[in-house]
């Protein structure tokens, strides 16, 4: 029997990088796939198709989950479709960087907005449905700048540490009703967006990694497939690193 067998999970932007591998191994293991994005349709199409040939049943929806009532609507349309929803994985996220002296209200706001009050509406919407069936489990996506920070990444390095607070408080707050809820803190992972990096760059973080190489899509979507499923069944609360030793 596949991991996620007859599960329905819902992975916030997912038409690309982390949020598509994860979005492609949950399919594989069985769940049912409903994911949001909010450029491009013909992205989501093709990613409807890809997850469906494995036999699930998928749907994209285009909505922004820092809206808060955009949101709510979401979870409806997602349980009128499907259900239910078991498992969360709040991915969607943003970089704005810059110095602070040279950072914009702007470039502040929209990055916790998208980072970190996306998850407060998804999961203060989907936390109804979970508390009904008393099951779920959480996993929202933080990093290791949210552990240590960065230089040049003050707004993205407090929403993703604000992700680690909120994380835990819910785990606390929903624990007694079989609600799990979990953070990945991916280090440096090859995606579209790394890709776009100057070669120097790359190699230069490369060597402050103990394995000496960057992390995969894969390597990310494997431990998100760990937490939405039985395996992980008494972790609620955690952040696990995803970093090749970078923290260690």
């Amino acid at each position: 029997m596949k991991l996620l067998e007859g599960k329905v999970a819902l992975i916030t932007g997912a038409s690309r990088g982390i949020g598509k591998g994860i979005a492609l191994r949950f399919a594989r293991q069985g769940a049912n796939v409903a994911f949001t994005y909010l450029s491009s349709v013909e992205k989501a199409q093709a990613l409807e198709e890809e997850l469906e040939d494995y036999g699930v049943k998928a749907k994209g929806y285009r909505s922004d989950a820092a809206d808060y009532a955009a949101a709510e609507e979401l979870i409806n349309s997602i349980v009128a479709d499907f259900g239910t929803i078991h498992t969360v994985v709040n991915n969607a996220g943003i970089t704005r960087d810059g110095l602070l002296m040279r950072m914009t209200e702007e470039n502040w706001d929209d990055v916790i907005n998208t980072n970190l009050k996306s998850i407060f509406n998804i999961t203060k919407h989907v936390q109804r449905t979970m508390l009904k069936q008393r099951e779920g489990s959480i996993i929202n996506l933080s990093s290791v700048v949210g552990i240590k920070g960065n230089a040049g990444q003050a707004n993205y390095a407090a929403s993703k540490a604000g992700i680690i607070g909120f994380t835990k408080s819910v785990a606390l707050e929903l624990g007694s009703r079989n609600i799990r809820c979990n953070a990945i803190a991916p280090g440096f992972i090859e995606t579209e967006m790394t890709g776009e990096l100057g070669e120097d760059v790359v190699k230069a973080w490369k060597e402050t990694i103990p394995l000496r190489r960057a992390g995969s899509v894969d390597d990310v979507a494997n431990v998100a497939l760990f937490l939405a499923s039985d395996m992980s069944a008494y972790v609620s609360g955690q952040v696990l690193s995803v970093c090749g030793g970078m923290l260690t």
